[in-house]
């Protein structure tokens, strides 16, 4: 069997090359969560200022200038330089998983190939080859995603390294012998970005049914395997939070992480159920005297809705903390159902994927980065039919649309433009010729409905990113990105409702 063409570690090269073109004294622990000198502040689990503390150790030799917290908006070449190429360099990770992933994905052969008819064995082949080719394109395209090139490499972050022991845990959950080391793997993801919480349930569900209970009975429980997991999570997050605990820090600590002073949507919408919610609730407000609804006029100079203080509408009710919450937990609940009665990993990473979902559409204060939660998890599974890529497609454009607004320079608009449609039409197609058929009927509605969404992006981008400063001048500025996340929202409604008709109908 020849190796696919490109490779991953060759597609990582050109992606890395690609990436050093846009390369235009540290705190004591006991300060880490008290510095406010900066409106930046920490405000990730401690694993994650341990990482920026080796970076710091590192950067100290390049330039010690930048280590200084007081020295804001300090941008020297030597600074940026070192800061882009270390997120290249721990990105690596996020390619050795891929790889991983690559390799698990073409190796399920069955024991007795000997015993096999010619038939059947050419048709093993045939299957295992396409099986490789599947698992090779969706890891490049996640390798290349614009997603990450955006946050990463341009609006600066370290995702790639955080998404690559994502990837790299889901890889070990494929083998019943490294479960244990995919949960204690995924508890340190815990502790470098509290935000993977969102896709803890799936996590704790799977490793209770596969590695906690009896396979044949989920009554008998494997006391020993509880005990080396239990063990090993309490001492990864005692390694975390220990240090802060023994200096009475903690409530300082969970404060930073868990900011719900903050409003219900962030000062650009996420594209998730409240960014509908509150679209609705402006165009309510023009309609409200002629339908006799009553209008708060407080909330009318809420134009931002959630970059400092609290979320106000002017028509429709408030949405509180509690609500979120439990929409969430609500949505998450009903695919944990099939993962605790089927346990399988196809099925576990579908689970994971709807959890992110649930976590993105209906969570407080979301994030627009946090969708790279639900497209990289479904990226995995998204060639196993056409019914899954069916569903995939209209959230590989809507995820990667709303990331935009990040980059809202003139200089920034041609990469961002131009390389992302180019991954959009190269993914999409490259996707559509490997996805085999599926044994169930597809829904043709969501066909139907990923052609007309898809259709519609190319317009959407060209007025938000040109026409309106044309027309308007600088004259309402929040209309493009009140467009850009509504479309992206119903884009991403619109696969999570197509992903969990094949989620329960598989």
């Amino acid at each position: 069997m020849s190796e696919p063409y490109p490779s991953i570690a060759q597609c990582a090269l050109v992606a890395a090359c690609l990436k050093v073109l846009l390369f235009p004294a540290y705190l004591p622990l006991r300060e880490w969560y008290f510095e406010h000198t900066s409106e930046w502040t920490l405000d990730y689990p401690p694993f994650f200022a341990y990482f920026e503390w080796v970076l710091a150790q590192v950067a100290r030799l390049v330039d010690m200038s930048m280590l200084k917290v007081y020295n804001l908006e300090y941008d020297s070449w030597q600074t940026v330089y070192f800061q882009r190429s270390s997120v290249i360099v721990t990105e690596l990770l996020l390619a050795y998983a891929l790889q991983l992933y690559e390799i698990a994905g073409s190796s399920d052969t069955p024991r007795h190939v000997a015993q096999l008819t010619y038939l059947h064995l050419y048709s093993f082949v045939d299957s295992a080859t396409t099986s490789k080719r599947a698992a090779h394109a969706a890891a490049i395209s996640i390798i290349l995603s614009p997603g990450l090139l955006i946050i990463d490499h341009i609006h600066f972050q370290y995702n790639g390294f955080l998404y690559g022991v994502l990837v790299l845990s889901l890889v070990l959950a494929r083998s019943k012998s490294t479960l244990l080391a995919s949960g204690l793997l995924f508890a340190g993801l815990l502790c470098l970005k509290h935000i993977y919480l969102y896709l803890a349930p799936a996590y704790f569900v799977f490793l209770l049914r596969e590695y906690c209970l009896s396979p044949r009975n989920i009554f008998k429980i494997r006391f020993m395997n509880c005990l080396k997991l239990g063990g090993g999570i309490v001492a990864v997050f005692a390694a975390a939070f220990g240090p802060f605990a023994a200096l009475g820090q903690i409530p300082q600590l969970l404060s930073r992480l868990f900011p719900f002073s903050r409003g219900l949507c962030h000062a650009y919408w996420a594209p998730n159920v409240w960014a509908l919610y509150s679209f609705a609730d402006r165009i309510l407000i023009y309609l409200a005297p002629r339908l006799g609804l009553p209008l708060k006029t407080e909330a009318l100079s809420s134009a931002t809705r959630g970059l400092v203080g609290d979320t106000a509408f002017a028509v429709l009710p408030e949405i509180t903390p509690r609500t979120c919450f439990i929409l969430t937990l609500f949505f998450q609940v009903i695919p944990l159902l099939k993962l605790f009665k089927k346990p399988t990993w196809d099925t576990f990473i579908g689970s994971v994927t709807l959890c992110g979902y649930a976590s993105f559409l209906f969570g407080w204060h979301v994030h627009e980065k946090a969708i790279l939660l639900v497209i990289i998890p479904f990226t995995l599974i998204a060639l196993k039919d056409r019914r899954h890529f069916g569903a995939f497609k209209p959230l590989a454009v809507a995820g990667h649309v709303s990331l935009f607004p990040l980059l809202f320079t003139p200089a920034e608009f041609p990469i961002k433009t131009v390389y992302t449609i180019f991954w959009l039409v190269l993914t999409l197609i490259v996707f559509d010729r490997l996805a085999p058929a599926s044994s169930k009927p597809r829904v043709f509605f969501l066909d139907r409905f990923s052609t007309l969404y898809i259709a519609v992006s190319i317009p959407l981008i060209a007025y938000c990113s040109i026409f309106h400063s044309l027309i308007f001048g600088k004259s309402y500025e929040f209309l493009p990105l009140m467009f850009t996340s509504s479309y992206s929202a119903v884009g991403v409604v619109g696969s999570w409702l197509g992903f969990l008709v094949v989620y329960f109908g598989s």
